[in-house]
Formats: structure tokens, C-alpha cells, sequence
């Protein structure tokens, strides 16, 4: 699964206790060769490494065992070299198995516990930037998903929508003295709304920014018998059809894509920047993760392809070298950055990525402070 996938509802499930063990892999990959050869010895060696570890756990039962390694296996022979970002995670339990192809990196790991290892997961959700299109006219409403690695159909909630075609009616244009007008007929202001019903609950079930694109009497009809499309942060007047594919509405949403990437981006910049000269501001990794964990951040930037190895003493993040791993040393933390994410957004804290060397002066991470 890619990380548009992981609905909030998702995530709770995959965060749930689960019967010991839940075994969850990762590791890093790559999307093109030369380096990709390496990831399928990469991945074996990680599945027979997890067989050991279920092997030589007294808390793992028979059943429980052969069972996990089945489903283990059986990813592990589902998985798509082709379709390689930069890391794979495996999530299995006796019952299940689930892959995820991400588009941010992880470390090589192993862990058993009773519920999924999910940081990796949800540090790229949030560095993916998930977003909906909404592709609209009188006559259908198709629904897309966007992430920084393209845009894609979403059938969904209903999704698409295709307005019922009626013959026309010339007893009805007698009695009326014309045929009505695309936009000022009932049936069509009927069928909108269906599409606005539809659109709230996607937004109600995965909240994401949101952009139209569709002739401006569409979107404007859309307002007016509905109220999910007020949401929109991008509208692009376009006129689109059933068959309009994904790229071509990516190469019409381009510029308002970019416009909003930059409004962002200003926006964090100027939230640092107050906060840096109002005394709210915390930089670096080892500032910004005590004030996250004291619950104190509330705001967390940090770079796209920010990572860090080190190793947590005494509350405190030390950086250690690339030849030190969690193997030799418990206390090493290879992904901390991503846990940190993941610890800021259980908080109720917001984390925006931001360009790389964009936060060079603080450590490649700074928090906006609640106090």
C-alpha cells in the first residue's frame, strides 16, 4: 500500500494491541538499478533474520510461530521490486500481513511486540502531503488522490459520480417555453449536491486539503448546494470529462500546486521567525525533542531528508556514528526522526517538512513553543 492509504482510521487499527507477536520489518530500497538489485538479498536476509528471532522467543508459541512466518512469507513473495520508493515496511501477525511502499527512508530493523511499529508510517504521511482533487462538471464528479509522487483515481464513497442521462422531453420545453439551462436545472443542481453529500464524508473520514477543477458555472453551483467544496484551498476553471486522466488534471493543477507549496512554506518561515524573536522558539534535535516530549512544541519543521542516528542518555539525543546500531547498543535510536514525528503528531502537535537547508542555521529541525 502507498501512504495515501493511511486513513486515521487505519492507523488506529494498526496501533491497536494485538496477540504477541506482531512483527513488524523495514528496511530501506531503492527505485532504480543499479542499487535495486541489492534489496531482494536485502529483504531475504531480513525474513530469515525475523525467523530467528520468532525462533528463539520462549513467548512464541508453536502455532503462533509457523503461522507468523507464513504470512511473513507470503508478503515477502508478494512484494514489487518495480514499484520501490525508498524504504519497505512488512507488518505481519498470525492473522494478516500488510506491505507499504514509502517514499521516505527507514533502517533495517526487526521488532516483535504486541502491536505494529507505525513511526515510519506516519512520518511519511505527513512528508507525503496528501491532498484531494475533486474533477467536476455537470455530468460527473471523480475523485483523485495527490501526494508529492503523483495523483491517482480514488474510487471511494461513491466516487465517481455520473449524472443519470434523461431523454429530452418536448412536452416539458412546451410547458416551460425553452429547455432549461445546464446550470439552472434541478437534475443537475440535484446531482451536485449528491457529489457534495460524497465529498464530506471522504473529507470527514481522511481531512486533506482540497482542490477543484471544473468549468467556473460548476464549481460555482457547487457552493451554492453544498458546503464541502468551501473547503477548497485551489481551484483550477477547467473544463474536465470522465476520461480525464490523472496526469493531465496534475499538469493543469501545476501552478496551483506550487503557489500553495510556496504559501506554505512562507507561512512556517514566518511562524519561526516570530517565535524566534518572541523567545518561543527551540532548535535542533535534542531541543526540539524534549519539547515535544514535554508536550510544550507546537509547531515542528523540519527538513525533507533530515535523518539521525544517536543514542538517547539521560533524556537527552546524542549523535553517534554511522558503525554504531541498536544491535550493539540499546540505547541507539537509527529512525529518531521519525519518531519524533510520530511522538509530536500524537500530541496534537502540527509537523510540516520543510526544503532541505532551509533549517541549516538550527540543527535541520526547529519547534514553534505553546509555552
Amino acid at each position: 500500500m502507498d501512504t495515501d492509504a493511511l486513513t486515521p482510521g487505519l492507523l488506529q487499527e494498526l496501533r491497536a494491541t494485538r496477540p504477541y507477536p506482531a512483527l513488524s520489518l523495514t528496511m530501506p530500497t531503492h527505485r532504480r538499478a543499479p542499487d535495486n538489485t541489492q534489496d531482494a538479498v536485502r529483504l531475504r536476509n531480513l525474513v530469515a533474520e525475523a525467523g530467528n528471532r520468532l525462533d528463539a522467543d520462549p513467548r512464541v508459541s508453536q502455532e503462533a510461530r509457523a503461522a507468523v512466518k507464513a504470512q511473513l512469507d507470503r508478503a515477502a513473495a508478494e512484494v514489487d521490486q518495480r514499484r520501490a520508493l525508498e524504504s519497505l515496511v512488512i507488518l505481519a501477525d498470525t492473522d494478516e500481513y500488510q506491505i507499504w511502499q514509502l517514499p521516505r527512508t527507514a533502517p533495517e530493523r526487526v521488532v516483535l511486540s504486541d502491536s505494529y511499529l507505525t513511526r515510519n508510517l506516519v512520518a511519511a504521511k505527513a512528508g507525503a502531503r496528501p491532498f484531494w482533487v475533486l474533477s467536476l462538471s455537470a455530468e460527473h464528479a471523480s475523485l483523485f488522490s495527490g501526494t508529492g509522487e503523483g495523483l491517482r483515481p480514488e474510487p471511494r464513497d461513491g466516487f465517481p459520480l455520473t449524472a443519470p442521462h434523461e431523454e429530452p422531453n418536448p412536452q416539458r420545453e412546451e410547458r416551460i417555453g425553452d429547455t432549461p439551462s445546464t446550470y439552472t436545472n434541478e437534475d443537475t443542481r440535484t446531482f451536485l449536491r449528491s457529489a457534495d453529500e460524497q465529498l464530506r464524508a471522504v473529507l470527514a473520514a481522511d481531512p486533506r486539503p482540497l482542490f477543484l477543477v471544473g468549468l467556473a458555472p460548476a464549481l460555482s453551483l457547487l457552493d451554492e448546494v453544498g458546503g464541502s467544496a468551501k473547503q477548497a484551498v485551489g481551484r483550477v476553471a477547467k473544463g474536465t470529462t470522465a476520461e480525464t486522466t490523472a496526469p493531465e488534471l496534475l499538469k493543469e493543477l501545476g501552478p496551483a500546486l506550487q503557489d500553495r507549496r510556496k504559501q506554505a512554506a512562507a507561512r512556517i518561515q514566518e511562524r519561526l521567525d516570530n517565535a524566534h524573536s518572541s523567545r518561543s522558539f527551540a532548535g535542533g534535535l535534542d531541543e526540539v525533542w524534549l519539547a515535544v516530549r514535554e508536550g510544550r512544541a507546537g509547531l515542528v519543521a523540519v527538513e525533507e531528508h533530515f535523518v539521525r542516528t544517536v543514542r538517547v542518555t539521560d533524556g537527552h539525543l546524542e549523535p553517534v556514528g554511522p558503525d554504531v546500531t541498536p544491535a550493539e547498543d540499546g540505547r541507539v535510536r537509527e529512525d529518531i526522526v521519525d519518531e519524533l514525528v510520530e511522538a509530536a503528531l500524537d500530541k496534537g502537535c502540527e509537523v510540516a517538512f520543510v526544503a532541505d537547508d532551509s533549517l541549516a542555521d538550527h540543527g535541520r529541525i526547529a519547534a514553534v513553543l505553546r509555552f
